[in-house]
């Protein structure tokens, strides 16, 4: 069923005359027209408390310190070579990343070494991407140096704090072409190893412009605040090139911030007017657990503009517990945005639109789990709620038979694909996957289409995504979401650690002649406990009875690890292809008397 919007129109934005649809030809312009307002601002924490010290860079100084050390690179590398960025969370980010692309370089949006349990990942994408150099900051140098020297990678490292302003005074970098490779963005390795998607200038600028239109902030005066990393996806779209492209004052924060205190981001959300923000699934039930009356103390949440939430799945009860939390300090009920959107699309595809109340679904379980979505009552004990993710901007939305590459009617569930001027130029390195996933046919729709790997449908006009293709789990012919089985599971027993458990199948056993797939679950348990037989035999019967009686599956493995064993993927979601990888090699431990 098709879901179309019209293009943004041109006009809506304020750009630069001569090249408009590059992120430096963009800051040049908000540089000389705007020299001396704000841009970036980061808010940092020395001690555990809320308050925080602030951090601004001006247009002009911006500018300023992205020309010198595009200089700097100019005098290292050739246009087109890759430039890893390595660099703590912060305003040296920015200025690393709007540099790269000012020397006309490919930017490897990547993280410091020190972040915890992601060595083996950051190790694997710089021996993906080769990069000529590597950005760092000084105070981050003596690691990144040990790191590469470990990892036996040989390349020249640039410290950007280091560099000159009078390298600014060099000539005016050439503008990039619109149309070659920016930077190449790892995707989060949910499903796979990550894989390095090509993102060209003119996507990355088409894409800020589909999101701030679809949050209603291509007009409106917002300030874009956030945590999320920014070298993911979401982090560096809507914290970077959204207020490039349109001239806004960004707020930054370092994650780690936002997980010690989680008031932190609620308070930059209070501090400025006007705010958009996003954020993951698990922090909005992060912050209505974790937040105690004391720091709600003098929050005022009335002037939110936008909290879009582009976890997967969006749980429409995470929303409920959110305002129910903050609905005593002003926040409004209509300010949460599901969304939906990955790499391979620069990021965004499709939001529900502030202003109005979160759309829900409620779907029969079993008819989902065949393909099709058929409205049922809500007290229907085969109910399951999914929420709309709106409309996309600027794009066309297609859902598909993947076996057939022919459009289902709306109401069906298939695999989503997607065409606009935001779809990367392909995967880095991997031709054949290239073809298959962003150079898809259809039949009765003209131009390359690309294949999301994602599952979903179109209800009353609405885009809403049901789970992913790869992580189906299919045991005697039924199909199972393993999200939906996720969040039964975790709701059997109070030992289970919230969202910190996975769901997949895995081969029978050579003997069972019947079925092709088991169903297993792997989950944490709750930090302090030091599960005895008897616990794990309690736990395993508690999931098994209600995943049996909810959703007809048997469990053919029920194993408790403990906490922070399950891996998750650099954006913070449960990587289930790796926890699997992990089950089948024997790497968790089970426990003596452990049952199965």
């Amino acid at each position: 069923m098709p879901v179309h919007t019209p293009p943004y129109a041109s006009g809506t934005f304020p750009t630069a005359p001569d090249q408009p649809d590059t992120l430096p030809a963009l800051l040049a312009h908000w540089a000389h027209h705007t020299p001396g307002r704000p841009a970036f601002i980061f808010a940092g924490y020395r001690s555990t408390g809320l308050r925080a010290s602030h951090h601004t860079l001006t247009w002009h100084r911006l500018d300023q310190r992205t020309r010198a050390i595009a200089a700097r690179l100019t005098d290292s590398v050739a246009p087109g070579d890759r430039v890893a960025l390595l660099v703590p969370q912060g305003l040296d980010y920015v200025v690393a990343f709007l540099a790269a692309l000012t020397a006309g370089t490919v930017a490897v949006p990547l993280f410091t070494p020190d972040l915890p349990g992601h060595a083996d990942r950051l190790a694997g994408v710089l021996a993906d991407a080769q990069p000529s150099a590597v950005l760092t900051t000084s105070g981050a140098a003596d690691a990144v140096r040990a790191f590469l020297y470990t990892h036996g990678l040989r390349t020249q490292l640039i410290v950007t704090d280091l560099v000159l302003d009078d390298r600014a005074d060099a000539r005016r970098q050439p503008a990039p072409d619109a149309q070659t490779t920016a930077y190449l963005q790892y995707t989060s390795g949910s499903t796979r190893f990550p894989t390095g998607v090509e993102i060209s200038h003119t996507n990355v600028v088409a894409n800020a412009r589909q999101a701030l239109t679809a949050y209603g902030a291509d007009t409106a005066p917002v300030t874009m605040v956030g945590w999320l990393p920014l070298y993911h996806d979401m982090g560096l779209v809507l914290s970077v090139a959204a207020p490039v492209v349109r001239g806004l004052r960004s707020v930054l924060m370092d994650p780690l911030a936002f997980l010690q205190r989680p008031a932190r981001w609620l308070c930059l959300l209070s501090e400025h007017p006007n705010a958009l923000s996003a954020a993951p699934n698990f922090a909005y039930d992060y912050c209505a657990a974790a937040v105690t009356d004391q720091d709600k103390t003098g929050l005022r949440l009335d002037r939110v503009a936008v909290l879009a939430n582009g976890s997967e799945p969006v749980r429409p009860e995470t929303a409920d517990r959110f305002h129910a939390a903050f609905a005593g300090h002003g926040l409004p009920a209509d300010v949460h945005c599901p969304s939906y959107g990955l790499a391979e699309a620069t990021v965004f595809v499709s939001a529900h639109p502030p202003g109005r109340p979160v759309r829900r679904f409620v779907l029969d379980r079993e008819a989902l789990a065949a393909g099709k979505a058929l409205p049922v009552a809500p007290d229907d004990p085969g109910a399951v709620v999914l929420v709309s993710c709106g409309e996309p901007v600027g794009q066309s939305v297609r859902i598909v038979d993947p076996a057939t590459a022919t459009v289902l009617p709306a109401g069906q569930v298939g695999e989503i694909w997607v065409q606009g001027p935001n779809i990367g130029r392909g995967y880095v390195n991997l031709g054949s996957q290239t073809r298959e996933t962003f150079q898809a046919l259809l039949a009765d729709a003209p131009g390359h289409w690309l294949r999301t790997g994602d599952l979903g449908t179109v209800i009353e006009g609405q885009l809403v995504v049901t789970g992913r293709l790869k992580d189906l789990i299919i045991v005697d012919g039924r199909n199972h979401y393993p999200q939906d089985v996720e969040a039964t599971a975790q709701a059997a027993h109070r030992s289970l650690r919230p969202d910190r458990l996975a769901a997949f199948a895995v081969p029978a056993h050579a003997e069972d002649t019947i079925a092709a797939e088991r169903a297993v679950i792997v989950a944490e348990h709750v930090r302090g406990l030091d599960p005895t037989p008897h616990d794990l035999a309690e736990v395993a019967k508690a999931v098994r009875a209600t995943v049996s009686a909810r959703h007809g599956l048997r469990l053919a493995d029920v194993l408790l690890v403990p906490p922070g064993t399950v891996p998750r993927t650099s954006s913070g979601k449960v990587s289930r292809a790796l926890t699997r990888a992990r089950y089948l090699d024997g790497t968790y431990h089970r426990p003596e008397g452990g049952v199965s």
